[in-house]
Parts: C-alpha cells; structure tokens; sequence
C-alpha cells in the first residue's frame, strides 16, 4: 500500500465512523460543504414528507437533514441514530431549539442495533450510510419492520472513492434497488441527481406489512416498536 492510499484510508474512515478532533473536522467538512447540504435536501424532498409524519434517519452526520426533516414534520417527530458520538453532539448543536421542543430525538446507535420502538414510521432516511454494513439486505429488512404499511425509505448514496463516476453512482443505485427488493419493498425506484459524482437514491414502499425485525421480535415475544426511541 502507497503513502498515499494509506492517507486516503484514514481520511475516509473519519467520514465513515468520525471519531476525536479528525472526526470533529471531518464533521465540519461535511457539515460546511455546498454539494452535501444539496445532496441532503434533495434526498429528504424524495420522500414527501407530510407535518404529521414520524421519521427516522440512519446515520444523520452532522445533522442537515435531520435540520430539513424537521422542519417539514412541524407536527411529527424526528428521531436520528448515529454511531459517531462527534456526529451526535454535532448534529445537536445544529438542531439546538428542534431538540429542546421535543420534536427531535437523537441517539448513539447503529443500524447493526435498532433500538425498540412504541410505533412505526411514516418515513426513513439514509444518506451515505448503508453501504458502511455488513449484511445490508438483513439490516434493509429491519428498517421495513419500522415502517407503517405504505411507508417509505430513501437510501441515497453518492460515491467518494478516488475517480468515482456517474457510472459509479448508477452502479451503486442498481446494487442499493436490488438490495431492497430481496428485502422486501415494493415499487424500488432509482432517481439521480447530477453532482460530482451523481448522487443516487433508491426509494421503496412497505407495501405488505412488517418485514424481518419485527416478525423476529413477535416470534421471540419482545417489545413493540415505537416512535421514540426507549431508554
């Protein structure tokens, strides 16, 4: 491995997982950049999201989505997992006021670990954030068993390894729509935006009920879901 890929790998892990003052400065970056606060708006504009609605987002970064989201579910509830303490304090600090009304709900965790929930939701979002597990059908499955029928997901992805391409993005988009079919949504649509490199998200619908998480959790006898997050 060159100098320079060995760099490239420890820059591009505080992106994934930040972590101490190279996490806080990745955090700033993705926070200040220009073509992530689009990319986040445009994602969260996908998902027609109603006053009333209860969204989840995975891994919420330093919180700009987190921002729009609940500003659009004036009357719902916004809850965030993310599994950087950087990115949870960070993504406080910018939804200060939202948190302290109790329309906004944030949280160390990880979608490897769903906490329990009360009630489902209308909504999830998920930028940059799936393509970091292991198993992301199963991990898909268990966001489909926190949707209401007729519920919807969003998971965009926008490539940033070196020389990333259109073609890169499209590739990820067909991978993420097959995801999602094997686990279990229905109507999978792809939609691009044209950044550098485009950015893709692929939407589903939880057309026919609760997917793997909760029929394993009614098959064991645990809790419900609900639409805050227990503690």
């Amino acid at each position: 491995m060159s100098v320079k890929q060995a760099i490239f790998r420890r820059v591009a892990a505080q992106f994934g997982h930040p972590t101490g003052r190279f996490g806080r400065f990745a955090g700033w970056i993705m926070g200040s950049r220009a073509s992530n606060r689009e990319r986040n708006r445009w994602a969260v504009s996908l998902l027609d999201i109603q006053p009333s609605d209860r969204v989840l987002e995975i891994g919420f970064g330093p919180g700009l989505a987190i921002r729009e989201l609940a500003r659009l579910a004036a009357e719902g509830y916004v809850c965030g997992i993310d599994h950087s303490e950087v990115m949870v304090r960070q993504a406080s600090r910018r939804n200060a006021q939202a948190l302290s009304s109790g329309r906004v709900h944030l949280r160390l965790g990880s979608v490897e670990s769903l906490p329990k929930f009360d009630e489902p939701f209308d909504k999830i979002l998920a930028v940059n954030a799936i393509q970091f597990v292991a198993d992301p059908v199963e991990r898909l499955a268990d966001l489909r068993a926190l949707l209401v029928v007729g519920g919807r997901v969003a998971i965009a992805h926008q490539p940033r390894c070196p020389g990333a391409t259109d073609e890169t993005s499209e590739l990820s988009g067909q991978r993420i729509a097959a995801q999602l079919a094997e686990a279990g949504f229905s109507d999978v649509r792809v939609e691009m935006l044209k950044l550098k490199p485009a950015v893709v998200c692929v939407l589903g619908v939880n057309a026919s009920g609760a997917g793997g998480l909760l029929e394993r959790r009614a098959e064991t006898g645990a809790g419900t879901l609900s639409a805050r997050i227990s503690t």
